[in-house]
């Protein structure tokens, strides 16, 4: 009789991976060490920081790095306003159309799905500097709190019991699982794009690779790297205001980069608000757009600096 086949932990979990990469609600069978770098699931990862090389080959043109520049700030915008203020803290309402559609775009940036995105966040507010806060850096040290958290098996999970009130939603839960799909439109979208413009208007001096180089890699990778400076070099660089009971800082450069996160000692003071520049001269993009939103009729019932707070921060 034929010997039954042998199945290899090692290659099971190469594979479960490889499909991961696809489908995050693929069961993470593999056992071992969590906090541990998965590197083919990180691949895609990596690659995308490879990709931005091919600058050199494809050149750059003012419409191309324009594109890019315009996805920056919209993602950042759906990142911190929605990913941010609106999943993960709730700080104000809206419909179940615009939820789904800053979902969307949120998906995009390639930091994962939304229930994802809020669960690992909610975890960092309830644990902060600890051992079970993933990303902090006083006690994984700068790379580990910067990127090296992003790519662990225990870092790849979504904890569903973390966002009960999001993940009723059938949606978004499907977005959350299959977050992969967003960005390859976008990217197919791009290089699309690129090759229109190349035909219709050749004095644009662009293409499909250029615009899915910039467009894509290069905007993506860099709005990667500006939204994780939060969790890296907002807790160590900047000042502080409140005495909060972690290292969270105050830093005017950061807020500006990531439109209005840099306030990250006032939002670790108090979360619950919409707004994470307290005072007037403590610019925070997010906030504005989000009134011009409201202004819209397209969110509602934006939570406001408490009374007490002003008055601290004045203080």
């Amino acid at each position: 009789m034929p010997s039954p086949p042998v199945h290899h932990p090692a290659r099971r979990a190469g594979r479960g991976s490889l499909r991961r990469w696809f489908d995050t609600g693929v069961d993470d069978d593999a056992g071992g060490d969590g906090r541990r770098v998965d590197w083919v699931r990180a691949l895609p990862f990596l690659l995308m920081h490879l990709a931005c090389l091919a600058v050199v080959w494809v050149g750059w043109s003012p419409v191309a790095v324009a594109v890019a520049v315009a996805l920056y700030a919209v993602r950042m915008f759906a990142i911190t306003g929605f990913y941010h203020r609106y999943f993960s803290h709730r700080t104000f309402r809206t419909s179940r159309a615009v939820q789904f559609i800053a979902a969307v775009v949120g998906a995009s940036c390639v930091q994962r799905g939304p229930l994802w995105w809020a669960a690992h966040h909610r975890n960092h507010h309830r644990h902060t500097e600890t051992a079970l806060d993933p990303h902090s850096p006083r006690v994984h040290g700068f790379w580990r709190s910067h990127m090296g958290w992003f790519l662990t098996r225990e870092g790849f999970r979504t904890d569903l019991s973390r966002v009960p009130d999001l993940a009723r939603y059938p949606e978004l839960r499907w977005l959350d699982r299959y977050d992969t799909l967003v960005p390859v439109v976008l990217a197919a979208g791009l290089y699309g794009f690129g090759a229109l413009l190349a035909r219709v208007a050749p004095g644009l001096g662009t293409s499909g690779g250029q615009m899915l180089v910039w467009g894509f890699f290069v905007s993506t990778t860099v709005l990667f790297h500006a939204t994780v400076t939060i969790n890296s070099l907002a807790h160590r660089f900047g000042s502080r205001r409140f005495e909060t009971a972690d290292d969270s800082r105050n830093n005017l450069w950061l807020a500006l980069l990531t439109f209005g996160e840099g306030w990250h000692n006032n939002h670790h003071f108090f979360p619950g608000t919409v707004r994470q520049g307290f005072r007037w001269w403590e610019i925070d993009l997010t906030w504005y757009g989000l009134m011009l939103m409201r202004w819209c009729g397209l969110v509602r019932d934006l939570k406001p600096i408490p009374a007490w707070v002003h008055a601290k921060a004045r203080a």
